[in-house]
């Protein structure tokens, strides 16, 4: 695979994981003990019933979303991982490299179409 190419992918994985985390901050804190691990903060929109009802919703809400984005930034580390180690582009299933078009799609891509 063309070193150009995963240049390019590490920068756009870089700059994906920076716009996750970024993203994160807004509703959560970092925990200072874990990496990449966020805290969704509770909201307070006031003391009425339906304030503390949308209190909840949006928690929920940012809940499930903070699942989401870590799941993410652990899919990029791995991929910015096999750079470093020279492995990336290739499934983890069958060994053969990934289509690069697949990769523009998803950088963080483990496994070929077929698999």
């Amino acid at each position: 695979m063309d070193q150009e190419f995963i240049q390019k992918m590490k920068r756009n994985l870089e700059l994906e994981k920076y716009e996750i985390r970024k993203r994160l901050g807004h509703f959560g804190q970092e925990d200072a003990h874990v990496k990449d691990d966020f805290h969704t903060d509770f909201p307070e929109f006031g003391n009425k019933d339906e304030d503390n009802a949308t209190e909840v919703a949006e928690y929920m809400n940012n809940l499930s979303l903070e699942g989401n984005l870590e799941s993410r930034i652990k899919e990029i580390d791995e991929a910015l991982e096999s750079i470093e180690k020279g492995t990336y582009g290739y499934c983890k299933n069958c060994q053969k490299e990934i289509n690069p078009e697949r990769l523009k799609i998803n950088p963080a891509a483990k496994t070929c179409v077929q698999c």
